[in-house]
This record gives structure tokens, sequence and C-alpha cells, in this order.
């Protein structure tokens, strides 16, 4: 009767913070979206644009060490609930701001205050689900990225044209989130490690950092989420200028688009990748991994095919990008479910602040910035190879198309990462689990 109580209460934990998870990325992703309204209101490049991205994930990556830390030393409720609050609040202010500058620093504040969620979210999922369950639940809690993404490019193109203005989407998108974060406060957490086989010690740990970065299979998983956000990032911060711009779409039809390719594609790659990991890591220990290994050679191969073909019909090209996408998506299931495999659940809230800030600090971090300056350097290109003597729409469209071919050579790498990684699981997961039992007395697993 406990265990089936105790399942219950994880499993409606669970879906409050899927819910968190769905404003999370719904709230990031609409400056991606009226992106060409802001360039042309406020007469920006593109490598301005890449500085929003840029600016919002290294706040995000270097607020989210010491918040990592709180949530393994404090109640990870209420760091859920008052970063939840801020970050829905300051997306309404996004919506007031009359400059490029201002419109910056608010965006900063919001990175702060999603800082909180993932870290504290990711840890508390470790110590209610036990290990043969967790790549199903993180599949779930990771569902809010698609689904936020999807619902984000299918409502806010309609949102800008039915008030026909780009600030409207911020003022509707805060309402939610505020009132998610009243519930967060609520939750009721168990004890760090309760879904372990073995009684885990209640004691900080020092030097935590020290201790993640001696497990050879974390420091892979880094570099690979560096590569992959890198991608990711560059993809969503780009992929709707780059359909209205190459492809001549208006913003809400190329909104629509890119929800097909990043979101939907996400409701079955996390629902039925984190399924089939699941069943793999039964058979093979390193099975996940090398499952995401596997993923991410599909992933290069359909969107590098993409990009090269050029302006081929656009029905051809959201469906192989598509297909790209929905192998990708396994990255999450697999190697956030790893990290909890090799790490103990008291520095596990750290070890995911350490992850985000390798994934935000050089990889999200980069990504815009990056694909922004190239883009502005292949348009001029273009148009000197034209002998041109002014920049036009058509040249830019050419240099944006052209810089997002770092997206499949930055998915290249992140294969090649995950191999290495999937090399040193086996033998960092029993260290982890022996280093566990050392000193601490055997329980019963706790069921979800």
């Amino acid at each position: 009767m406990q265990n089936s109580t105790q399942a219950a209460n994880a499993w409606r934990i669970l879906f409050l913070l899927f819910l968190a998870n769905l404003f999370n990325f719904f709230d990031r992703t609409i400056p991606a979206i009226i992106i060409e309204p802001i360039r042309m209101e406020w007469h920006l490049s593109d490598f301005q644009i890449g500085i929003i991205g840029t600016a919002f994930t290294l706040v995000y990556a270097i607020a989210g060490l010491p918040l990592g830390r709180m949530a393994d030393n404090g109640s990870r409720s209420k760091l859920m609930g008052w970063g939840l609050a801020v970050w829905s609040g300051l997306t309404a202010v996004n919506g007031l701001v009359g400059s490029f500058w201002s419109f910056l620093l608010v965006r900063m504040g919001v990175g702060i205050g999603e800082a909180s969620y993932a870290p504290a979210a990711n840890s508390l999922i470790g110590d209610l689900f036990p290990a043969h369950r967790r790549a199903r639940a993180m599949g779930i809690f990771m569902l809010g990225l698609p689904l936020g993404l999807l619902l984000a490019f299918f409502t806010i193109g309609a949102m800008v044209k039915a008030f026909d203005s780009w600030r409207a989407p911020f003022f509707i998108a805060a309402v939610p989130g505020l009132v998610l974060a009243l519930f967060m406060f609520f939750i009721r957490e168990p004890k760090r490690g309760a879904a372990e086989s073995v009684q885990v010690a209640q004691t900080r740990i020092d030097r935590p950092v020290r201790r993640l970065l001696a497990i050879p299979t974390f420091l892979w998983l880094v570099l690979a989420g560096l590569t992959f956000n890198f991608a990711t990032y560059a993809c969503n911060s780009f992929l709707v200028p780059m359909l209205q711009r190459y492809f001549q779409m208006p913003l809400q039809e190329a909104a629509v688009a890119t929800g097909v390719i990043v979101g939907l594609t996400g409701l079955v790659g996390l629902t039925l990748g984190g399924w089939v990991a699941d069943k793999i890591h039964q058979r093979i220990a390193n099975g996940r991994l090398l499952f995401a290994a596997v993923s991410l050679v599909v992933s290069t191969l359909a969107t590098a095919w993409a990009l090269h073909a050029g302006r081929i019909e656009i029905g051809v090209f959201v469906a192989v990008f598509s297909v790209g996408w929905l192998f990708a998506y396994n990255f999450y299931t697999c190697v956030y479910t790893a990290i909890q495999d090799v790490v103990e659940p008291r520095l596990r809230a750290m070890a995911m602040a350490v992850y985000f800030a390798g994934l935000y600090l050089l990889g999200g971090g980069l990504g815009p910035v990056v694909v922004g300056l190239l883009s502005d350097h292949f348009a001029h290109a273009a148009m000197l190879a034209a002998g041109a003597q002014e920049m036009t729409e058509a040249f830019k469209a050419v240099g944006l198309h052209d810089a997002m071919y770092l997206i499949p050579a930055a998915l290249l790498l992140t294969l090649l990462f995950l191999f290495q990684a999937a090399r040193c699981f086996s033998r960092d997961a029993a260290r982890m689990r022996e280093g566990m039992g050392q000193d601490e007395v055997s329980v019963a697993p706790v069921t979800a």
C-alpha cells in the first residue's frame, strides 16, 4: 500500500515538473520566432540576433552552478517555485522594452530564473524513480521540450498576427508560469537517494566539482552535451528566419514548419526513445549510450543532406530534417539518465548544474552567435561574388543557409563523444554503486 501511494505521488510530481518544463521551453522559444520583426524594427544584424540567444545561455550556465549547489543542500520545491515566478514575470517585461539592449538585459534575467529549474527537477526525478524506470520518467519530463516548442511554434505566429504585434506573446506566456509557480511550493520532496537500492547518507559532500570531474563518463557526456547544444540552439535560433529568407515562407508558416521539425518529432522521439533505451539498458549495460550514438549518426546524415539539397520542395526539406531531429531526441533520455547512473544521489543536482554549464557556456552560448557571425560573413561574401554594391535579403538568405551547415558538423562531434562515454560507462556505474554501498546498509528498492 505504501509503495503504491509513493508511486502515485511520484507520477503526480512528475506531471507538475513536466508542465513547468513545457512553459520553460515555450518562454525560451518566443524570441526565435519573432526575431525577424525585431530585426527589422531595430535594424539588427544576424550577429546581434545571435547575441540575444548567447547572452541568455551564458547567464543560464553561470547562474546554474550556485543554484545547483543550493538544490543539493536545500529545498528543491522552493527553488523551483521562486525560479518559475521570476522567469515568468520577466518574460512579461520583455514585451514592454523599447530597445535592443533593454531586451537583451531582460532576457539575461529570464536566464537566471530558468537556471534554477533543471538541476533541481533532475535531482528530484532521480529520487522519485528507481534506475530501471528513470529513462521513461526522464522521457516524460523532457516531453516538455518538444511540446513547449510545438506549442510556441504553432501559436506564437498566430498571436503576432491576431494582435498585430510581436510583443503580445510575452504577456500571454507569463500567466501560466506564474500559476504553476504556486503549485511548486506544495511539492513534498523525498529524501536524497530514496529510489536507490542502498541507503544513502544525507551529509554534504566536500569538493563536489572535483568529485564529478573524476568520473570519465561524465566528462565525455559534458563534451557531447556541449556540441549537441551548439547544434540545437543554432537550429532553434535561426531555423524560422532561414525558412523565411531562403524558402520565402511567411512568419506563421515558417514557425509551424519549424514546430514540426523540432517539436512534433520530440513527441515520438522522447516517448518511444525512452522506452527503447530502458529495454536496451536491461540487456546491455552501456546500451543507452550506444543507442544515442547510433541515433546521432542518422541525425547527422539527415540534416546534412537536407541543407546540401538546396532550394528543394519545402515539404521534402521539412520531412528529411524532421527525421534527423526525431533521432536527435534520443540524446536526452539516454544521456540524462546515464548521468544519474554514474553520479551518486547527493551530487546529482550539482552534476546537472556542471553539465548544463558546459552545455550552455560553450555549447548553447556559442551556437547562436557563431552561426550569426558566420551568416553575416557568408552574406558579405555572396554580395562580393555577385559584384553587388549593397546588401540585400537574397544575400542574407544564402549566408544564413550556408552557416547552418555547422549543425550537422556539431552533431557529428556529438556522436563521437557518445561512443567514448559508452566505453567508460560500465566501469563508472559499478564504481558509483560500490562507493554508495561501502558504508551503508542495504534496503529494499523503492518502486514508482
